[in-house]
């Protein structure tokens, strides 16, 4: 008779083997001397890939380094900010309450927080919690990624500057994406709940799933297994500095991990709102945040339906429905993708700017789906991006080259000087240090270099290179006195690889000198 161990021991065997095959099943071959070949053709330091299948987390790894310059691994409880991926967790935050009956998807925001006002009445009145969730608002970007607004303020003072903000579309008219209006939403958390929305995530979902190393601060990273933020700046790729998203964590500030995110994946999947024999939200709540609530332009010919749900974009791929979202702030850059009819998510997050990402997730998706004949994903990426960065590194020398040689400014630096004010982004100040002019917002919390540029503009070349460079003009009254300055800031390069500008989205905002 063969003993206990002999029969155990085949099944013990092929149960440890399982994962490996099915994660075999699922990539395709050579799939990890691709991606580093893929890393060293785009310059990335750091990535990390996860997979779910059926139920099951199928592949966690972890490759190159958290930072450059030194030896530390990337592995799969590396600590990656998420960025935007953040956006559907505080929409599945707001679901729990939509369960609980404490809220409804179209209840006025101001039924939750009474004190909340746009430069709108009629927006004040009747803008809703769904509204926020599908950018359906209007109000867009404050600053964009590199100049995060009011760093250091609380979330209730930059809410209450909305009052102030002119709308770029009418109130409900188009998708106007805004980091702003989910920073709201997570205030409705707090409004209702009596605990901040980093407090109900860490209760409500990091903790009881699991997810041991999640938060929505960089105060609270473990910085012996945290990657770090790089960016191509001048040429090269660089380190630059983490900067804090505190104040906007329900947008974009969550922290995570493989480890983690494969969980979370799963709950998103299978029964959604379910990990692990409990349920977080409901099955109907979560088709509310996994439904196309509003339709967008389409991507392209191979998606020809578009829109955006709660916290996640929509759209087909090859007959399947994918649920995604990107993020990308401070040098950190994620992919997020599901196709719950396989049952089938993937999370790419890297510490650069880069597609390869895409061209990862669609190369292991064509594999999944069977696609012999699949696009070369890595080479269309990479062309597009080649050919986009010489087409803006053109327009940038044709905007430069516009600039009028050999002017000055109107007045001595000193009379340029002095503390400035604007209702909606508060005081700034400029001062002469030594024979230059320099900049600062926010108690200093971003600082620049005023160069002349032609006339009365100057070039601000921020202290931070990560942050890059902004246009300042001064205009002066019938006096003859500076009384006006006015900053074009940008809200989204046309590729920040090149710089800050050029730039078609921006925001001239002006301030008046106080004194």
């Amino acid at each position: 008779m063969k003993s206990l161990q002999s029969l155990i021991l085949p099944f013990l065997i092929l149960f440890l083997w399982l994962p490996v095959s099915h994660a075999q099943s699922v990539l395709p071959d050579n799939f990890e001397s691709w991606i580093e070949d893929g890393m060293q053709q785009w310059d990335i330091p750091g990535m990390a890939i996860g997979i779910v299948k059926d139920g099951e987390i199928v592949y966690t790894r972890g490759f190159g380094v958290r930072k450059l310059g030194e030896s530390g691994r990337v592995d799969e409880n590396t600590q990656f900010g998420i960025a935007s991926v953040s956006k559907h967790m505080a929409a599945s935050s707001l679901g729990i309450l939509v369960d609980e009956g404490k809220l409804s998807w179209d209840d006025p925001v101001v039924k939750h927080i009474p004190w909340f006002r746009f430069n709108d009445p009629h927006a004040t009145e009747h803008v809703t919690v769904r509204d926020l969730l599908t950018h359906q608002v209007g109000v867009g970007r404050m600053l964009g990624n590199r100049l995060q607004f009011m760093t250091d303020r609380s979330r209730d003072e930059l809410l209450y500057r909305m009052r102030y903000h002119e709308f770029e579309q009418p109130f409900r008219s188009q998708y106007v994406y805004s980091n702003m209006m989910y920073m709201l939403a997570g205030e409705v958390v707090e409004a209702i709940t009596g605990k901040s929305w980093d407090e109900f995530m860490a209760e409500r979902f990091f903790e009881p799933m699991g997810m041991s190393r999640s938060n929505t601060s960089i105060h609270d990273l473990d910085e012996s297994n945290a990657a770090w933020p790089h960016q191509y700046i001048k040429g090269e790729t660089v380190t630059i500095p983490r900067r804090s998203w505190d104040n906007a964590s329900a947008a974009g500030g969550v922290n995570s991990t493989l480890t983690d995110m494969t969980r979370w994946m799963l709950m998103q999947l299978g029964t959604p709102g379910e990990f692990d024999g409990h349920t977080y939200v409901s099955a109907r709540t979560m088709r509310d945040i996994q439904t196309p609530q509003v339709s967008q332009n389409i991507g392209s010919v191979t998606a020809p339906l578009r829109g955006y749900g709660l916290g996640y974009g929509i759209t087909d791929y090859e007959v399947v429905r994918v649920l995604s979202h990107g993020g990308a702030t401070d040098g950190m850059n994620t992919t997020y993708m599901l196709i719950p009819e396989y049952e089938f998510g993937i999370i790419i997050t890297t510490n650069v700017f880069t597609t390869f990402r895409e061209a990862v997730a669609y190369t292991v998706i064509d594999h999944m789906l069977g696609i012999e004949d699949g696009n070369d994903w890595n080479r269309l990426f990479y062309t597009n991006y080649t050919s986009r960065y010489e087409t803006v590194k053109r327009q940038r020398e044709e905007f430069e080259a516009k600039r009028i040689r050999n002017t000055r400014p109107s007045h001595a630096l000193r009379n340029y000087t002095g503390s400035w004010h604007n209702d909606q982004y508060d005081n700034a100040e400029v001062r002469l240090e030594g024979s230059k002019l320099v900049l600062s917002l926010w108690d200093d919390t971003i600082t620049g270099d005023l160069e002349h540029w032609h006339h009365n503009t100057f070039r601000i070349v921020w202290h931070n290179p990560a942050q890059r460079e902004e246009f300042v003009k001064f205009d002066m009254n019938l006096e003859g006195e500076i009384d006006e300055m006015t900053i074009r800031f940008t809200l989204r390069p046309s590729l920040l690889q090149v710089g800050a500008y050029p730039t078609s989205y921006y925001r001239d905002v002006q301030y008046q000198k106080i004194d």
